[in-house]
């Protein structure tokens, strides 16, 4: 019998970071769809937002709930903007680099934010941030991680939760018994023909929250990206940074002429984008960096630099092709300000779970922020409340039985989500 006192599902910062914060006695296991390294957080290119100082509170807040059409929970968005400095201060005992100017750090600004309030990595802050929750993980003795195991069902009795089912590379499915489970399986990019998430992140845990009548929320709010590189072809789409537009970058259409504020909201920079091109009849419009972003473009944004080359473009001098792509989801598992469910013990964090902050369209760059902060809040609650008791005896899953829950979860959650023309329409 597998039995721990804390499972994790997903290995982006909402499930590392939790398994850091939690106390060194549980027993943990960490798993994760794909490798290690696939998921969003990893891809995350903009930056995290932090509150500077005492007098940005209120704009901070203001950004954020008037980026959400004051659909957010302002209670999670002010206990997020509480605690970023705190996130920050983790993140750099933990070794994450963020980049400097002089003797302080580098601010950046984005879409919708009234100041310069944004720490990064070059272009490449989620990958340095994952990178050192990785390896700082890995160092933990009372913790164990399977990769390459999807969650496939949650074990549910007596009106708690007793742990989930899963299925390994080679299909099979083994019960997974745990006193304590958070959800942290990302987004629902992978529903989509056109996204800049991992294919295989395909909503499982919100599908399977809808099985068992766990509390969702905003499951039709669903954010497109303004700016991701037109290619033509079928695959996830390559980002195209929001803070190439915060350093300057302009969007232009057939004519040349900008025709909009590149710092709007980015559902309404999305609209504008759309109308831009039926008006072009062409199916992108086109970004420009030369002569408006100041400094090293190679040297600033050098991974968005290489992969532009690689397609044939130079971000340094030429017009480069975007169009939108979906990129992040809202709405989610239905949490309280400690992450906790609707479900006893059991937990969601990162994208999968929705506690209100981000409202009806998230803000640039709260996502690795409220990821941090909420999965934070999610291991201390699991161990201020940790009860340690005997499995429920499950019987051993059956394929046939999992595989029909799981085609009903998925239509449903098909069905709240709505169609991917809806998502971009709106």
């Amino acid at each position: 019998m597998r039995n721990y006192d804390v499972l994790i599902i997903g290995t982006g910062v909402a499930g590392l970071f939790a398994a850091l914060n939690l106390s060194s006695d549980k027993q943990i296991l960490i798993v994760t769809k794909g490798t290690l390294e696939d998921n969003d957080s990893f891809l995350a290119q903009g930056g995290i937002c932090v509150q500077r100082d005492e007098m940005d509170f209120e704009p901070f807040l203001e950004d954020t709930l008037r980026a959400g059409h004051y659909e957010n929970n302002e209670a999670a968005v002010a206990t997020m903007i509480n605690q970023s400095q705190e996130i920050i201060d983790d993140l750099i005992d933990l070794g994450v680099a963020f980049d400097k100017k002089g003797a302080g750090f580098s601010y950046t600004k984005e879409g919708a934010h009234s100041r310069a309030r944004i720490l990064h990595c070059k272009d490449m802050t989620g990958k340095e941030i994952n990178s050192k929750l990785i390896a700082r993980v890995k160092e933990l003795k009372n913790v164990s991680i399977f990769e390459n195991s999807t969650l496939v069902d949650l074990l549910v009795a007596g009106d708690r939760c007793h742990g989930a089912v899963l299925r390994d590379q080679a299909g099979k499915l083994s019960n997974v018994y745990a006193q304590s489970t958070l959800l942290a399986t990302g987004g629902i990019g992978g529903l989509f023909s056109k996204t800049t998430n991992f294919a295989h992140l395909t909503g499982d845990a919100i599908a399977i929250a809808l099985k068992h009548g766990i509390r969702v929320k905003d499951l039709d709010y669903v954010q497109i990206h303004p700016t991701s590189l037109y290619t033509g072809r079928s695959g996830r789409a390559f980002l195209m940074s929001e803070s190439l537009r915060g350093e300057g970058a302009i969007l232009v259409g057939k004519d040349g002429q900008r025709f909009a504020d590149e710092l709007l909201p980015r559902d309404l920079l999305t609209k504008a984008i759309y109308t831009q091109m039926e008006k072009d009849r062409l199916p992108y419009v086109r970004m420009l960096l030369k002569g408006h972003v100041e400094g090293s473009i190679a040297g600033r944004f050098p991974g968005i630099h290489a992969h532009c080359l690689q397609e044939g473009y130079d971000l340094v001098e030429d017009y480069i092709p975007v169009v939108p792509a979906q990129h992040y989801f809202m709405g989610g598992i239905a949490v309280d300000l400690n992450s906790k469910t609707s479900l006893a013990n059991l937990y969601a964090a990162g994208e999968t779970s929705c506690n209100g902050v981000h409202g009806k369209n998230r803000l640039a760059s709260n996502s690795l922020l409220e990821s941090l902060v909420f999965s934070k809040r999610a291991a201390q609650a699991i161990d201020e409340s940790f009860q340690c008791a005997l499995p429920y005896p499950f019987p051993e899953p059956d394929a046939r039985s999992i595989e029909a829950g799981l085609k009903e979860a998925n239509r449903k959650l098909l069905e709240e989500i709505g169609s991917e023309e809806e998502a971009h329409a709106k």
